[in-house]
């Protein structure tokens, strides 16, 4: 396992109030991409692509963006950004993508590059379904449980009947891409009636903590 995976399965096991603070730090240390890339509702191409929903994306693809030969190569041999390849292209953007035009040196400080990995995954999940700080706290043994994938994807077939599996957001908001945490405590407060929608509360208080786990692994793994 990777240096960055092991922070990052660690960020999966912390609360939401700790995720805000890698989400906080991102986005200062993501001053130092801004002059080529720009996220949120307002953002444009730059010298590079707007990073929104960039997981999942496939290198070189963006619409009307202008692309090296070998970043537009690098997608057409199939590398897609992950958190586990985008932490490898921030360290050292040339050594991970030759030839690429990006200048931009790398960020060496492993913190610093899981902390704007936070922040961007910002930008491919809407916070506003991520675990609120009044959600209830969940027992660390239960946010601990390391989940099934397989077992998941098999679980997760009733949630794609009206979520998308791509991450988009047709109605209703993404679930793919969430930490562990976040998507394990939203359920369970679902689960326990503290959040107000029947339908997610028949179908969370259907599922045991095992199958709440399973479903956490799958969802954050799909991008």
């Amino acid at each position: 396992m990777t240096r960055i995976f092991t922070l990052l399965a660690l960020m999966t096991f912390m609360p939401w109030f700790a995720f805000a603070n890698e989400v906080e730090r991102g986005e200062k240390v993501f001053k130092k991409c801004r002059s080529c890339h720009q996220v949120g509702a307002k953002a444009k191409i730059k010298n590079g692509p707007p990073l929104n929903g960039l997981f999942g994306r496939v290198a070189g693809t963006y619409e009307n963006a202008k692309y090296s030969d070998a970043m537009q190569s690098a997608g057409a041999d199939g590398l897609t950004w992950t958190q586990e390849n985008l932490d490898k292209f921030l360290t050292k953007p040339r050594s991970f993508v030759a030839h690429t035009s990006m200048s931009f040196s790398g960020l060496k400080k492993l913190q610093d590059r899981a902390d704007v990995i936070a922040y961007l995954l910002t930008f491919n999940i809407d916070l506003g379904m991520l675990a609120a700080k009044d959600d209830p706290a969940v027992n660390a043994e239960i946010l601990a449980m390391v989940g099934d994938v397989e077992y998941g994807e098999y679980l997760g077939s009733s949630c794609v009947t009206c979520h998308q599996i791509d991450g988009t957001d047709q109605g209703l908001p993404s679930i793919t891409g969430w930490p562990n945490a976040a998507f394990v405590t939203v359920m369970h407060a679902y689960k326990n009636k503290h959040r107000d929608n029947p339908v997610m509360q028949q179908h969370a208080g259907a599922l045991s903590n095992e199958e709440i786990a399973a479903l956490a692994a799958y969802f954050e793994r799909v991008h």
